[in-house]
């Protein structure tokens, strides 16, 4: 998959219609069920890149949180979560590309967004993710650690990778196997949470 593809709203358009959607579990994965359920301050802005269905979000939302914005290139996953959840806010939406988006957070919620990115702009998607981050906001969730391939999505990838993208701006707090994965995806996940340096 090269990096046009990952831009593409048509292709993933079409792959929740014919629903070749591998990545999508149907709910709120355990870990990040798991992460979300000790965050205490619920005033967080919370964002979910690539959102997809977006069951995290669906999730935050019951569990008190309000302040939460999903965006996706794609209309028709984020029209599912709008018809299963019809009183979350239209302008914490968001049709569009996590590139160019400009509010700042205090926390991003990493699943499955990143393993579907080309390979070639993993980068700029850490270079993103800080700039879109207060001084100490974090990147957390989970990171594929399997064999990295071109031939995606997913793409793989493993701890040291991940170590050297993320070590310029980013304190890396958490980077461990995960244990609580779901069947599917046992011994194929990182947990991580990734804090970013104050500038």
């Amino acid at each position: 998959m090269n990096q046009m593809l990952t831009f593409n709203a048509d292709y993933w358009n079409q792959r929740y219609k014919t629903d070749e959607t591998g990545w999508d579990l149907g709910h709120v994965s355990q870990p990040i069920k798991a992460y979300i359920d000790q965050l205490d301050n619920k005033d967080l802005n919370i964002l979910i890149p690539g959102a997809g269905n977006s069951y995290e979000a669906e999730y935050l939302w019951h569990s008190g949180f309000e302040n939460i914005y999903i965006i996706d290139i794609a209309p028709v996953p984020l029209i599912n979560f709008k018809n299963r959840l019809p009183e979350f806010p239209d302008n914490q939406i968001i049709l569009g590309n996590f590139f160019e988006l400009n509010i700042t957070f205090d926390l991003i919620i990493e699943q499955t967004f990143f393993c579907a990115l080309a390979p070639s702009i993993r980068k700029t998607y850490a270079t993103k993710s800080a700039e879109l981050l207060h001084n100490g906001g974090k990147i957390a969730g989970l990171l594929f650690d399997f064999p990295l391939t071109e031939k995606g999505p997913p793409f793989g990838g493993s701890l040291s990778e991940y170590q050297n993208l993320f070590n310029i701006g980013f304190n890396l707090k958490t980077m461990e196997r995960c244990y609580n994965s779901e069947p599917s995806r046992e011994n194929k996940e990182l947990f991580i949470i990734f804090e970013k340096r104050k500038v």
